[in-house]
């Protein structure tokens, strides 16, 4: 009992003030880098989850109709119903959700599902305006008009399809930094080609 005693007492002697000092000076560092990953991983998180959330919803959407199923077979009430089960088992409330305050550069197809209306003849084309019947999504490409999502002027194979967009509020919180305790808005969007059986 004695020797350790005697080896705390030298190991207390041993320790100068400088080296608590540094640890003092060195702690709150530490701290806000600890902080600063947690809330960046969490916006990582809610990004994945909306991304994840966005591309079932434009699956859901570009799903064929039912033949035999009674009732009507909304494709835009498909996909929102697809983004809300996602942000669900995520455990992020739904209808937090917006439409992007920019919509994605997406345009109607053309005659015959080809896509063929966004190969502009100089002038940029309008985007395809989200469907109105939801609130918290922006679906383009539905009630009948796809959307181009790749052309053959541009490269692409000149598909059409439908786009899911949304974004969901985030707030960041890192006390003392400039971004701290505001609100960003994280977006996601899907493209899903349409498909035909």
């Amino acid at each position: 009992m004695k020797k350790w005693n005697m080896k705390v007492r030298n190991l207390a002697q041993d320790t100068s003030a400088s080296e608590i000092a540094e640890f003092a000076a060195v702690l709150p560092i530490l701290l806000m880098i600890l902080i600063g990953i947690f809330w960046f991983g969490q916006a990582f998180r809610i990004y994945g989850t909306i991304t994840h959330a966005a591309r079932e919803g434009a699956r859901a959407a570009v799903a064929p109709l039912c033949a035999t199923c009674s009732g009507t077979n909304n494709a835009s009430q498909n996909a929102w119903t697809a983004v809300q089960s996602a942000l669900n088992a995520a455990n992020l409330d739904p209808t937090q959700s917006q439409q992007p305050t920019v919509l994605p550069p997406v345009c109607p197809c053309g005659a015959g599902s080809s896509a063929t209306a966004c190969s502009g003849t100089g002038t940029a084309p309008q985007p395809a305006s989200c469907d109105s019947s939801q609130a918290n999504i922006c679906v383009q490409g539905t009630m009948g008009q796809t959307v181009a999502l790749s052309t053959s002027a541009s490269g692409g194979a000149g598909t059409c399809g439908v786009s899911v967009s949304l974004q969901y509020p985030y707030t960041f919180w890192l006390p003392g930094a400039s971004i701290g305790n505001r609100t960003i808005y994280l977006r996601a969007q899907a493209e899903m080609r349409s498909e035909s059986q």
